[in-house]
């Protein structure tokens, strides 16, 4: 034991950097990992724990104020009934800014099935009958709290308090998609001017019942009196939604660099083998066993995975916390949620295993070295000779001589250099990934009329504005190039199980600038485009006909192309104002979809409209995925600077083999009339050569992959595919030259000081 742990010493004083970087790696690669499993966790369980400590509903069912849901308790499958609730859909204004809510009967008490929580103040008080309260999502949007007042329409000067604010698992608040909830007295609810109407939860048995309980509900019901369906899936992904695709990217590029630290780690011990076989062979000479071979490099290498490990797993649960955005907020929560622990334990704990995995292996094939033969040389073979072509090479007129023995060391010492080129080039091609999703964020940004966005703004005409007015008051600034004059419902898909988005945008003689993906724009009578979800929802393409119905009517439209839709999860389908109107005539536009000039500020625009319109208009700022994904930036930098750590790390092995080989060619190269610094060439041209291929072939696979990663997620997510965008040429070239002159740097000076090695050290060495 005193000797394996002497050699482990020895060998550590001698390699203090690789060991270094490995330990940095590994940490790194936990970091990640426990931060993906935090934005996991995050991702669900708030909504999780909202869900069971409410008793929410699985199902919520709108329907006239003449449908009796009482039937519904009486259905298999439905355990217990919230409501029916008498509701009203208007409008509260709360300084200057506007939304639309649906005012919802509650008692003095909360009901036992959908209970709100209350996160401030406190429930409904029979003292204060004009009292409300908000959900948390339309308080913030109206940056409203306790004690404050909200003004009802009418034009009557009617105000309301707010008692409170609670969280509910139903669907959040979303300006111009979502009306936001707000519990009332009864009282309140019927003298309030609005669209009235009912509403009634039912929690189910089983919850993978859904989608039959609600067709035994609307048969109950009738279909006609349905008028929106909502369940606990579509209130889950929409809680999901701004840090799903953080944690599976976290997750995606941390197994990545778990992967590519396995095959640094196999690579830098393999390395080591072979360029120690002398050493081990003298080990095994002197009374080592293959075992306890074996388990020196084994020991060795898993306490530097057991140190980098507990060193992010402390980072992480002290100053995770303290990261500033939502991966902060993400880690605050996960300390508190049930699986935590275990998490924090196992992920560090499969880490380690996988790295001893690959330490096995190569401390295996270091148990198998035999002891030093008499009267034979320990050293291994140096190779072939010189290939035909390096010695054309070599004696053409002007070619350096330190170029050509560098490239033949590169690719023509055997089987070593392509595994050498394949483990650094992992790293590099997630690294290239990682630029992919990077460009393709930075295009939501900048451009994302590209992505389904065109609008900057909306606009909402006030209660009695009509349309020529509000046109004239949009045209009237000249930062404003169109206003495309828009109407959204919702809609009811085939079996009236799900609700779906139907938007009429733009005319046939104003048509709306359509990002279309597949197919083509909707410009004729009855054509529609839809997002990818609503095709995966419908299980439809495009060339089909499809169905809807939006109250109580049919609509029949001709899907001719494939958008792409940020919002709604993809479930959106999209015609002209002219098809929904010849189904219904009596049907206006709602909202005003704003096109800017380019360089025009949103914000200097938005303010305005709003001082000239003079309460006449609402208008809000489109919030896209760039705003959902503004985080993402700095993780992917975290990214990118822990792979090039473990490329690093490979770089590293790679430069040590060439060195060990150059010393081994030092006699050959001497006696052929090189000079020191033209060996110091031939060692670093190696070195750069072997990273250039790596660079090349890391960032030509990465950015077909890069495409395929982005396109699947935005496929599945019901974006639709068509939005990865690759990194430019000019990064591409950035991370070939990074790698290629960041591997000759770190190869000069082990190099240089090899060729300076004296004949006597080399012959004893190797002979």
């Amino acid at each position: 034991m005193r000797a394996m742990l002497r050699w482990a010493h020895a060998d550590l004083r001698t390699h203090r950097g690789e060991a270094l970087f490995l330990v940095c790696a590994t940490a790194g690669i936990v970091a990640s990992l426990l931060l993906a499993a935090a934005l996991l966790g995050y991702a669900t369980n708030p909504w999780q724990r909202v869900f069971t400590q409410s008793h929410a509903a699985h199902v919520w069912l709108h329907t006239g104020r003449a449908a009796d849901p009482a039937r519904l308790a009486g259905l298999d499958g439905v355990a217990s009934v919230a409501g029916p609730y008498d509701t009203v859909a208007t409008t509260v204004a709360s300084r200057g800014a506007r939304a639309s809510v649906e005012l919802r009967a509650a008692g003095e008490r909360p009901p036992a099935t959908g209970r709100p929580l209350l996160t401030a103040g406190r429930w409904l008080d029979p003292a204060v009958p004009d009292g409300v309260v908000l959900e948390s999502g339309l308080a913030a949007a109206l940056v409203a709290g306790p004690g404050d007042t909200l003004a009802l329409p009418g034009g009557t000067g009617r105000t309301v308090t707010v008692l409170g604010v609670a969280d509910t698992a139903e669907p959040r608040y979303r300006p111009g998609e979502r009306p936001g909830t707000v519990w009332a007295p009864a009282a309140t609810v019927r003298t309030v001017p609005g669209l009235p109407g009912r509403l009634t939860g039912l929690r189910l048995t089983h919850a993978d019942d859904t989608e039959y309980a609600v067709q035994r509900a609307v048969t109950a019901l009738g279909a006609g009196a349905v008028t929106d369906v909502t369940h606990w899936q579509q209130a889950r992904a929409e809680a999901q939604d701004d840090t799903r695709l953080l944690g599976r990217i976290l997750g995606l590029f941390g197994l990545g660099a778990l992967a590519a630290a396995a095959l640094a780690v196999f690579g830098a011990i393999s390395t080591r083998v072979r360029g120690h076989l002398r050493d081990i062979s003298v080990l095994k000479a002197v009374g080592f066993t293959p075992g306890q071979v074996v388990r020196v490099f084994l020991a060795q290498h898993l306490a530097y995975a057991v140190l980098g490990a507990a060193l992010a797993t402390v980072l992480t649960h002290t100053l995770g916390g303290r990261i500033p955005g939502r991966v902060g907020d993400a880690v605050g929560v996960w300390q508190g949620l049930p699986g935590h622990p275990a998490a924090l334990l196992g992920v560090p704990a499969a880490v380690v295993a996988l790295i001893g995995a690959a330490t096995g292996l190569a401390a295996w094939r270091a148990g198998r070295v035999p002891p030093v033969p008499a009267g034979a040389p320990a050293g291994p073979r140096t190779g072939r000779g010189l290939s035909r072509p390096a010695r054309r090479a070599l004696a053409l007129p002007g070619v350096p001589p330190a170029l050509v023995l560098g490239w033949h060391r590169a690719f023509g010492r055997g089987r070593h250099t392509p595994a050498t080129v394949a483990r650094l080039a992992l790293p590099l091609l997630l690294i290239t990934v990682a630029l992919g999703a990077w460009t393709t964020i930075e295009r939501f940004d900048t451009r994302p009329e590209r992505l389904g966005l065109p609008a900057a703004l909306t606009a909402r005409p006030a209660e009695g504005v009509g349309d020529r007015e509000a046109r004239a008051l949009l045209q009237r600034s000249p930062d404003v190039l169109a206003a495309h004059r828009g109407l959204q419902v919702a809609a009811l898909v085939p079996g009236q199980t799900g609700t779906i988005t139907l938007r009429g945008l733009g005319t046939r003689q104003d048509p709306y600038p359509y990002s279309v993906a597949e197919g083509r724009p909707a410009d004729g009578p009855d054509e529609a485009v839809a997002g990818q979800g609503l095709l995966d929802l419908l299980g439809a393409g495009v060339g089909d006909w499809v169905r809807v119905t939006v109250g109580g009517r049919p609509q029949v439209l001709h899907l001719v192309g494939r958008s792409i839709e940020p919002e709604n999860g993809g479930r959106t389908i999209s015609t002209s104002l002219d098809t929904l109107r010849e189904n219904d005539p009596d049907l206006r536009p709602t909202v005003y979809h704003l096109r800017l000039r380019p360089g025009a500020d949103p914000q200097a625009v938005r303010a305005e409209l709003l001082q000239a319109a003079a309460g006449r208009l609402d208008v809000h700022q489109v919030s896209g995925p760039a705003d959902r994904l503004a985080a993402l930036r700095g993780v992917v930098a975290g990214l990118i600077a822990v792979l090039a750590l473990i490329g690093l790390t490979e770089v590293s092995t790679a430069i040590g083999g060439a060195v060990r080989a150059g010393e081994r060619d030092l006699l050959a190269l001497k006696a052929m009339g090189l000079s020191p610094r033209e060996v110091t060439a031939v060692t670093v041209t190696a070195v750069g050569c072997t990273a250039l291929a790596a660079a090349v072939a890391g960032t030509a696979l990465g950015v077909p992959l890069a495409h395929w990663l982005i396109d699947h997620e935005g496929r599945t997510s019901g974006v639709g595919a068509g939005i990865a965008h690759g990194p430019s040429p000019l990064h591409l070239l950035a991370v070939v030259a990074a790698a290629v002159l960041g591997a000759v740097a770190l190869a000069v000076v082990p190099a240089a000081r090899a060729a300076r090695r004296r004949l006597a050290d080399t012959l004893g060495a190797y002979g």
